[in-house]
């Protein structure tokens, strides 16, 4: 029962976040939306804060996959240092880093990088600079928002959430509640 509810959840995060991605699009949000809606755990401020992501930062391409930090912010909120214990005696983000660290690695091994205009090289065999309105529309020609963009967003959302499970980030409890 408990390993098809966590397979059930996890299939949820990969279609939201393919679907997310393919309809209103800004990768961050998409695969942060899809994680918070598959965990039914909502958090418009993390929705909203995760805006500026996409693309690489502000769709600038040169920095972590909007994807990989939406997934990086979703494992920091499960299991992350608290600012009422900012000391972090416990030593939480140190939990908390080596969360990262396996989605990161799942990256590695996927697209042989965390930065976006990289992932743009291996997908689509160019890197797009997305400010620029050509560019941008030479960027959904390639397939962005209909194939592209959704499968690195929905593996981003489904590695996310293999870690939380993994990992334990997730009780029974909201296991039963997801699972209905």
């Amino acid at each position: 029962m408990a390993e098809n509810a966590r397979e059930m959840v996890i299939q949820k995060a990969y279609d939201l976040a393919y679907e997310y991605e393919h309809t209103y699009r800004g990768c961050s949000q998409c695969v942060i939306g899809a994680l918070q809606d598959a965990f039914d755990m909502p958090n418009e401020d993390l929705f909203r804060a995760m805006t500026g992501f996409a693309g690489g930062g502000g769709a600038m391409g040169d920095a972590a996959c909007g994807a990989c930090s939406a997934g990086i912010a979703f494992l920091s909120v499960l299991k992350g240092r608290d600012k009422n214990d900012f000391t972090d005696a416990p030593g939480v983000r140190y939990v908390s880093f080596a969360n990262t660290r396996k989605l990161h690695r799942k990256f590695i091994d996927e697209y042989g990088t965390v930065i976006c205009r990289d992932i743009h090289m291996k997908v689509y065999g160019r890197p797009f600079f997305l400010p620029d309105p050509g560019e941008a529309r030479k960027f959904d020609e390639a397939g962005a928002h209909e194939t592209g963009c959704p499968e690195i967003c929905g593996k981003a959302a489904r590695w996310a959430a293999e870690i939380a499970f993994e990992e334990g980030l997730v009780s029974d409890e909201k296991l039963k509640e997801l699972a209905g």
